[in-house]
């Protein structure tokens, strides 16, 4: 069963993740108040507790008999009360004797009844029904005549109202606390739903794009969208860029097709005596325009999104491709550049880029041809160096069709597609005379598309 669709947005995920931070914390600091305020209010007890401790201190008296006396009347009327909530003890275990206030008609509290002289114990205990209460005793050893007399005394105080406090205090915290949960849930929905606007946006382009409503998207996104943004208008203009480029190639080749048929059908017509070769001739050239069409429609192009390429081991290969091509003539090719260098540039526009320009300069030089690669993080620069006769227009040469030498075999399409290769990456091709090898020179400028 596929899971719907919301679940995997990032919205939810966000939401999601938020919502359970924030109650896991809620429930923490809830948590956390109340121990600390349960803390307090038992310490309060304790305070309390030993205030009415001292009361009886200082209401106790002694007969010569050692024997506990009161005053009927207390200054805390609870002691006087059945069933207050406060209740005391004194007791002196050694003559078997206690003394309780009128608040313990009827019940059995849990008093310390047995605690050397000067110890104080402060504690919960329950009855014998299980009703708690907060307990505290205090040891004293009181001089009677000659002789001493310890006693224990005690007072307790039922948990009743230290319930109710703590009821009320846990039912304001979550109420507040779940207020303020809910408050910032709220909030929190409003600023995600804020903050994915741009995110809504680029949806929005996007499908805009597709449609042909747009052609492009906006530019002024946050930071942390402005490369995403960035790419996808350069992916855009790439397609947009190559897809002319295969209209213009496919009626570039209808058009260039014209002339290698028409010659075809006026020998077949005439009944030329050299039609095999005639056919044969006219069957290459159409083969090699049509190569060159379908390499040029093809043409990567510039793009940020197109990953360093090691170059030397690549160039090495056209070197060694090109040396066995023109083994007959033992051109010389040299290499001069790092080992590490790097370029965004397609494999196959390499290969047909430099392959064109050497393919040319071993055709044309005498016995050398050197190759110069300069990689930079914002460039990288092409040079292509022979010892041959150099050339004398360079606009001619770079024109479709254009040759520097009728005699020399091809179709004078190579440097043709070697400038439209450096058009689509936006750089710019020189043409020149060597200062080293005293030949043609050709430089190839891509700024911007490489890595070092």
């Amino acid at each position: 069963m596929t899971a719907p669709r919301w679940l995997g947005s990032i919205r939810f995920r966000i939401s999601a993740a938020a919502t359970i931070v924030l109650l896991v914390f809620m429930v923490l600091t809830a948590l956390t108040l109340e121990k600390a305020f349960r803390e307090s209010a038992i310490e309060a007890r304790h305070e309390r507790l030993i205030g009415q401790l001292y009361l009886l201190l200082g209401a106790a008296e002694l007969d010569p008999k050692g024997h506990i006396e009161m005053p009927p009347q207390l200054n805390e009327p609870r002691f006087s009360s059945p069933g207050s909530g406060l209740y005391a003890n004194i007791a002196d275990l050694n003559a078997d004797t206690e003394w309780q206030s009128n608040s313990t008609v009827g019940l059995d509290i849990p008093f310390e009844r047995a605690l050397v002289p000067g110890e104080q114990i402060f504690t919960e205990r329950r009855d014998k029904a299980g009703k708690p209460f907060f307990v505290l005793g205090y040891g004293v050893k009181w001089k009677v005549g000659k002789r001493h007399v310890v006693l224990t005394f005690s007072v307790a105080e039922d948990e009743t109202e230290y319930k109710a406090l703590l009821r009320r205090y846990r039912g304001a915290l979550w109420g507040w606390l779940g207020g303020m949960a809910a408050l910032l849930l709220l909030t929190q929905f409003v600023v995600l739903r804020w903050g994915l606007t741009p995110l809504r946006r680029v949806t929005r382009e996007l499908r805009e794009v597709e449609t042909g409503e747009r052609e492009r998207l906006g530019g002024d996104y946050p930071d942390e969208l402005r490369g995403l943004t960035t790419n996808l208008n350069e992916l855009l203009n790439r397609e947009r860029a190559q897809q002319e480029r295969y209209r213009a190639a496919m009626g570039d080749l209808a058009h260039s097709l014209k002339t290698p048929l028409a010659v075809l059908r006026n020998a077949v017509s005439d009944n030329d005596s050299n039609l095999s070769h005639t056919v044969e001739e006219q069957l290459g050239r159409m083969d090699q325009i049509v190569q060159y069409q379908l390499q040029r429609a093809s043409t990567a192009g510039a793009s940020s999104l197109q990953p360093p390429l090691l170059l030397k081991p690549e160039i090495e290969k056209i070197i060694t491709s090109l040396t066995k091509v023109y083994a007959s003539k033992a051109v010389k090719l040299t290499l001069q550049m790092k080992p590490d260098a790097q370029g965004r540039i397609d494999k196959g526009d390499l290969y047909e880029l430099l392959g064109n320009l050497l393919d040319n300069a071993c055709k044309f030089c005498r016995r050398q041809v050197q190759v110069s690669v300069d990689a930079t993080p914002r460039s990288l620069v092409l040079r292509v160096e022979d010892d041959g006769p150099g050339v004398a227009d360079p606009k001619a040469i770079l024109a479709r069709g254009g040759r520097a030498d009728e005699r020399a075999p091809g179709h004078g399409l190579g440097l043709s597609l070697v400038s439209d290769i450096v058009n689509a990456y936006g750089g710019r091709l020189e043409v020149g005379r060597s200062e080293m090898l005293d030949g043609g020179q050709f430089v190839v400028y891509l700024t911007a598309t490489a890595g070092a």
